[in-house]
Formats: structure tokens, sequence, C-alpha cells
């Protein structure tokens, strides 16, 4: 009978995440959530590992499990027969959970989810390292705090603040206009067990809503408390500032400009673009209800990030791989999340071996694990999955999951035969 606490797998080509080129599979051993060793076994490891279960990857390909550094769980929910309050705080845990199967399902093994609703995603997330559910590591934030005009201001001129710090709400935001104010919700989340902090500046980038001095007294306060801090800058001076003030990530950064992009290789933090979403939206906008002047508006912006994001690999600035799953446009768990390499490989200029680090190795510290996670190699986390196609000669196979053959995550391969992705209404078809 197999060793169910050891695993060999056998065969294939692996590709171990580290750049390093594919080479044929040398044996690959797992014992509990451990990978103990990549290499051939002598003789007496050979006895050891005698009865361990043996998986056979022969014609196939093994890598670390996918990262997804932007991933929503709980930020919008579908439309469901008979849930009459799918904002509620019961609701959207649900929906998290579900959208945890899906993501985990698709080969994702970890996540950073950069804001929510309620605390859905600090529960989804404790529930997945408790063993009540499954799904994929979960490095999670609270509510985005950002000011009057930030991308989740939900505020109007005759109702109170819906964003306001003094109970819970349904809104993926709450308002912080003063120092004091980013600082007590700091401490608040805090209390509350989120991983990081996330900053919302404003919604295109066109008007910088969060100022240097609010920026540092997050992040020093964060810090302090051993948590990490994450902004949606699409601006320049949002995305200079952030820099400045020492955030750990940078989403977007649209606008950024050479001497914006100096302040960040400068401060050394990664920059996570997310093309995704609004790739996404433009393609396929207009079955989803976009109007043309918003895909136009899209598309406009999407191209000049593009640009910008060139410039920051030109001057070495890491670039991480997140989809935006689970905002509007890729609403889908489970769906596009290898997307955002393919973008990176036809429109950055990246290798496939390039995008594929920036979703396994060097995304590890978007979930707080890295040198732990994202890559094959001995004394790391055994989340790895097997593809019957060459993710390196054909990079778009990593968002058809279909394509998988196995997904192990810390050691143990995940049952997907059971609930896999179950479509919703006014989703696109997927991104062939």
């Amino acid at each position: 009978m197999a060793d169910s606490k050891r695993i060999a797998i056998m065969g294939g080509t692996l590709i171990d995440g580290t750049g390093t080129a594919p080479r044929s599979n040398p044996g690959l051993y797992i014992e509990g959530n451990t990978i103990r060793k990549v290499g051939t076994l002598n003789e007496d490891e050979s006895r050891d590992w005698s009865t361990a279960q043996v998986v056979d990857a022969s014609g196939q390909y093994i890598m670390p499990g996918l990262i997804d550094a932007h991933c929503h769980m709980s930020l919008h929910q579908g439309s469901l027969p008979g849930v009459k309050f799918p904002s509620s705080a019961e609701f959207c845990t649900l929906w998290a959970g579900r959208n945890a199967t899906q993501v985990l399902h698709a080969g994702v093994t970890g996540i950073s989810v950069p804001g929510g609703k309620w605390f859905a995603d600090v529960a989804v997330r404790d529930s997945i390292n408790g063993g009540l559910l499954k799904g994929p590591r979960m490095f999670v934030a609270g509510r985005g705090l950002t000011p009057y005009g930030g991308i989740f201001d939900q505020t109007s001129a005759w109702s109170p603040a819906m964003g306001d710090t003094s109970g819970p709400t349904a809104s993926a935001g709450v308002i912080c206009n003063t120092i004091d104010e980013f600082v007590t919700e700091v401490r608040r989340q805090s209390k509350y067990g989120v991983d990081m902090i996330k900053v919302a500046d404003s919604y295109w980038g066109d008007i910088q809503t969060v100022s240097q001095a609010e920026l540092r007294a997050v992040v020093e306060e964060a810090h302090r408390r051993n948590l990490k801090v994450s902004i949606h800058a699409r601006g320049s001076g949002s995305t200079r500032d952030s820099a400045k003030a020492g955030v750990d990530w940078i989403f977007h950064a649209d606008w950024a400009t050479d001497e914006d992009l100096d302040a960040v290789a400068e401060g050394g933090m990664p920059i996570v673009p997310a093309f995704t979403s609004p790739a996404i939206a433009v393609k396929f906008g207009g079955e989803m209800g976009f109007s043309e002047k918003m895909r136009d508006r899209l598309k406009r912006q999407l191209d000049i990030n593009y640009r910008a994001i060139q410039k920051a690999r030109d001057r070495g600035i890491r670039i991480l791989a997140g989809t935006d799953s689970g905002n509007v446009a890729a609403y889908g768990h489970g769906r596009w999340h290898g997307l955002e390499l393919e973008i990176f490989v036809k429109e950055i200029g990246m290798s496939p071996m390039e995008a594929i680090m920036a979703a396994t190795s060097l995304n590890a510290v978007t979930i707080g694990l890295e040198g732990k996670t994202g890559a094959i190699r001995d004394g790391m986390l055994a989340d790895i999955i097997i593809w019957d196609g060459d993710p390196v000669a054909d990079i778009s196979i990593l968002h058809k999951p279909e394509h998988l053959t196995l997904v192990m995550k810390d050691g143990g391969i995940v049952d997907r035969t059971t609930e896999g992705y179950l479509p919703l209404k006014n989703e696109p078809p997927r991104a062939h």
C-alpha cells in the first residue's frame, strides 16, 4: 500500500520557477507539505521511498503552483435566485469561500487579496488554514482606505458616508480623510487579522487623492504592526509618492513618468499592473454591458499602462502577475489567472520563462512566503501543478485549466472531480 504521506512525481519536464531552463524531471519527492528532494535517490533513499505514492508525469510539464497577486474574493457578488441581500457579511463570506475552490482548481495555489467587503476574506483565509475549506493560500487586506474622491468612495451629497469608520458597511472601502483616520483604520484592521493594508487612490489616476504624508503614516503604522502596504495607484503623483513613502508594492502605475519610475526603482518595490481585467473589458465588454465610450477609455489607458510597464521593466523594476480577478470585468474566478502572463509576453516583451517567474518564485513576496514557495527546490512548500502541454512553448496554456492534469497544494493532491468552474450570467467566454 502506498505511503499517503509521501508522493514521488516521476517523469515529465520540470520548470522549477527559478528561471532555470526546463529539464527532464530527475525525480520530485514530497513528504508531508514539503519538497524533500529534487534529484536522483541513492540506494538507501530508494528503499525509504519504495512505498510512496507515485505520480507518473511522463510527457507532461511540472511547475510551481501559480500565484495571483491581485485577486478579489468578496468584492463583487453574483446575482443568484432567492438571494435578497447579496452584500451581507454572511453572503460575502460564502461567496468568497465558493470562489476559493474555483481558484485552486485552476492551478492557483496562492493569492494576494487587495481588499474586499467586511472581513469576509479574513474568515475564508482562516477557514482554509484550519482545514474547513479547500482553497489557495490567502494573504488578505480588509476594506480599502480611501479619501473623498478615491476609487472606493461611495458617499453622496445627500447621505452619510457609506464608508464611515463608525460602523461596518457593505462598502469595499472605508473613508479616511485625515492622517489620524488613516492610522486609526490601520489599527482597527490589524486587530481583526488582515495581512496587509490596501490604500486606494482615484479611479483613473487623473487626480491624486492621497497625500505622501498620509501614505507615510499608513506605512509607518502598518509596518510597526508587521503588515504590508499596497496601493491602487494609477496616477503619476500617487505612484511617485507611494514609492517615496515605502509601500511594499504598487498596483497599476498607468500614468507613471520617467521621474516616477526612477522613484520606484530607488524604492525597490515591485509593480503589479493587473492588465487582465481591463483587457477582458476591452475584448468582451460589449456583451458584458460596457458602453463603447467606456471600452474606448479602457483601451487608451491600457495602451498607456503597457508603455509605462515597459519602461519600468527596462529600469529593472520587478513586474509581478496579478489579474484583478473578482473585479467586474474579470468576474469568473478560476478563469483568467494565467492570462496576465500571455499579456506580459505579447505586450511587454517578457520571455515565457520571465513571465512564469512573475507568477511563481518572484510573486511569493505578495503572499508573505518569499523563499518558501513559488519554486520547486529542496525544502520548499509543495505547491505543484502539472500540465499536458508546454507553457514555455505556448504561454496561453496557463489560462486554460482544461490542460491541468494535477494540482497539489501543501503536499496534498487536490480532488478536482468535485465542483469545478460554475459559470454565472454576464460572464464573457474563455479568452482562448
